[in-house]
């Protein structure tokens, strides 16, 4: 027979708020992951001698000082962050050349894209002039404009200049074309463009698991305007002591419960991040698109499903990685492994190879980088992250496929396909398809698993 559990004595009223603070917590950081994901990144901009509508760029390819989440280190990146409060931000984009496009989205601060850019974008490849115009917005715009209502007054442009080798003549070139982009308020002129080199310089966006999520979260909310959507979060965020126009100063058993729930919404975001593989991209390997299509449909329509919202999903991809394009697979397209082939987690004291088919399905290139699996950033201190097939001297097999090894040390003789890993870190790897084709989506081209050779 079944006993009946014991009873108890009833809860302080402190115990009661303290359990209040500690459950509310952990739904803030899981609803509230894209916007400290968005304002890490701008703080990091703004640390590093930046401002809002001011074109901050790389002049080289990301090294692992440049700790934003899942960045790509093949392309030159352009990252202005804009802010319309004192009115719309004119973006223009050039024409895609012969040798040379821009490719990109322009987000809101929820990460929601606004549109993406480039030939996949509105202006076809063939250059525009983007507005971008605050909530509540009604004055008429000149018709040159392409019309970007933004439901936030913050927001970024992440735009990628890529280069045709890893020579120092085409990255000069793939940044000199990316400085024709210009970001300026509606009214002033294009030569008013800032431009602000982060390169080599600590660009920390990581997540901080801890009270200072909270920190920034109040920052936010102390910008934005709150959406419909969102609107019952107000008092629960009130309950916590984060709230419009009120300063966030928690107690130090406040933070510690703070820390405490971070830690547990981190927990379940992993639960759901590792639920992603589940089935695979292609039947019998371990390689995944890293967010759900729920989530994909919604960041690019704003979620405009009115039966659908679907936050926890949210959380995990803006736990691993930044931004959102309006047309997932048009420009390019992501496949992500944590596993090797038996299924093992990828662990950097093993040595492993992938070996990329020929033929690759892209109009311009791929890439294979590591990152570290606990904060899904570059791995720190390595030499190089990633190998792409921009890179000329790449080993070739006699038929045509390429091995890509991931190790602390590289196989004799195999350096020059080396991506080098901490042995004492796990490590996950994103496949990057740039232009992707046809038979990358009708599974007539398979990525094979990264297999375990040591």
């Amino acid at each position: 027979m079944q006993t009946q559990p014991k009873r108890t004595e009833p809860l302080s009223a402190d115990d009661l708020v303290d359990r209040m603070i500690y459950r509310r917590a952990v739904e803030a950081v899981i609803w509230g992951m894209p916007a400290v994901n968005f304002d890490r990144m701008l703080r990091a901009a703004i640390d590093n001698g930046g401002k809002a509508n001011q074109m901050i760029y790389w002049s080289q390819p990301v090294n692992s000082k440049n700790q934003t989440l899942t960045p790509n280190p093949d392309t030159i990146y352009l990252n202005p962050f804009y802010d319309t409060r004192n009115g719309p931000i004119v973006l223009e984009i050039p024409a895609a050349e012969s040798d040379a496009v821009i490719v990109g989205s322009i987000d809101n601060s929820w990460q929601n894209a606004l549109e993406d850019v480039g030939p996949a974008g509105a202006d076809k490849g063939k250059g525009g002039k983007y507005l971008i115009t605050p909530p509540g917005y009604t004055d008429k715009a000149p018709d040159e404009y392409i019309v970007l209502p933004s439901d936030t007054f913050q927001g970024f442009v992440i735009l990628r200049s890529n280069f045709k080798s890893r020579s120092d003549a085409d990255i000069a070139a793939a940044v000199e074309y990316g400085k024709k982009i210009k970001i300026y308020p509606l009214g002033t002129t294009p030569d008013s463009t800032v431009y602000v080199d982060v390169y080599d310089k600590v660009f920390d966006a990581t997540i901080p698991y801890g009270w200072r999520f909270f920190e920034s979260l109040h920052s936010f909310i102390q910008v934005e305007p709150w959406l419909t959507r969102d609107k019952v979060m107000i008092d629960l965020l009130k309950s916590i002591g984060i709230e419009k126009g009120k300063p966030f100063d928690p107690d130090e058993k406040t933070k510690a419960i703070f820390d405490e729930a971070a830690l547990e919404a981190r927990a379940a975001i992993d639960l759901q991040y590792a639920a992603l593989f589940v089935p695979p991209f292609n039947e019998g390997t371990h390689w995944a698109v890293p967010a759900s299509m729920d989530v994909v449909t919604g960041m690019g329509t704003g979620f405009a499903d009115p039966n659908s919202y679907p936050v926890d999903k949210r959380a995990t991809s803006y736990a691993m990685g930044y931004f959102s394009a309006k047309h997932l697979g048009a420009g390019q397209y992501y496949l992500m492994s944590f596993s090797d082939s038996a299924g093992n987690q990828l662990d950097g004291k093993y040595t492993y190879r992938l070996t990329v088919p020929p033929n690759a399905p892209v109009q311009q290139y791929w890439s294979a980088t590591a990152y570290d699996r606990e904060t899904h950033a570059l791995i720190r201190g390595m030499s190089r992250n990633s190998r792409a097939s921009t890179i000329s001297d790449l080993q070739k097999n006699a038929d045509g496929s390429i091995d890509i090894y991931f190790a602390a040390k590289a196989p004799a003789g195999k350096e020059t396909n080396l991506v080098p890993i901490d042995p004492q870190r796990q490590f996950e790897v994103l496949f990057r398809f740039y232009g992707p084709e046809k038979p990358l989506f009708d599974k007539t081209w398979t990525l094979p698993d990264i297999e375990p050779i040591s």
